[in-house]
């Protein structure tokens, strides 16, 4: 569905699945904090092209997760000591322009300080070296397996795309069109940049038994 652009943007947000929105003219970085300032209930992100993803917020189940997830990388690279991890509502400007911003990040310390103060309010172009992504009810498969690509293309070099519905695991990494699928893993384990995190996905999805 494609939309012209209106500030804000009034969506019934129960009904909401996914809407591409093509301006007609690509937002400045002003503008794009704008329409994300004005429509607060939505998930916003941008492809390289200029068009905007919108999406309704994570249903329960979902965020939970999610939440869960990030919880457990986060207390990882506290320990570990090599990088910071970030949660959904962190947006990263990607070498090629997109703007995403994954359930969950880890991005080194080298880069976190390479981006200038001024730019660490906003969406600072800043490649984080691992992300997860968990898939909503709403998600269709083949728009994450883009998303996770694209991630790939820009230069990240690990990506987990978690399904909780089928209890899968999609493991992405630079070079393969094709992810290694892990069926109803208990644990996973993180390797390059992240190597030393495991996941206990178990224990998170045994919480909303």
């Amino acid at each position: 569905m494609i939309l012209a652009p209106a500030l804000p943007l009034t969506l019934d947000i129960a009904s909401l699945r996914r809407i591409v929105l093509r301006p007609n003219l690509r937002f400045s970085e002003e503008d794009f904090l704008e329409f994300c300032g004005d429509n607060p209930d939505l998930h916003i992100e941008e492809t390289a092209e200029g068009d905007l993803i919108i999406m309704a917020p994570s249903g329960f189940e979902s965020g939970f997760i999610g939440s869960r997830i990030f919880a457990k990388l986060n207390t990882w690279a506290e320990k570990d000591g090599r990088g910071i991890a970030l949660a959904a509502e962190t947006g990263f400007r990607l070498p090629d322009s997109s703007l995403y911003s994954p359930d969950a990040a880890w991005v080194p310390f080298e880069r976190v300080k390479a981006i200038p103060r001024e730019s660490r309010r906003v969406f600072p172009r800043v490649l984080p070296a691992f992300v997860i992504e968990v898939r909503s009810p709403s998600d269709r498969k083949k728009d994450l397996h883009e998303k996770m690509l694209a991630y790939m293309r820009n230069g990240v070099e690990l990506a987990w795309m978690i399904d909780p519905q089928s209890r899968t695991v999609s493991i992405y990494k630079p070079g393969q069109e094709t992810p290694v699928e892990l069926n109803d893993r208990q644990r996973v384990k993180g390797e390059g940049p992240v190597a030393g995190f495991v996941l206990d996905l178990k224990r998170i999805y045994d919480q909303l038994a």
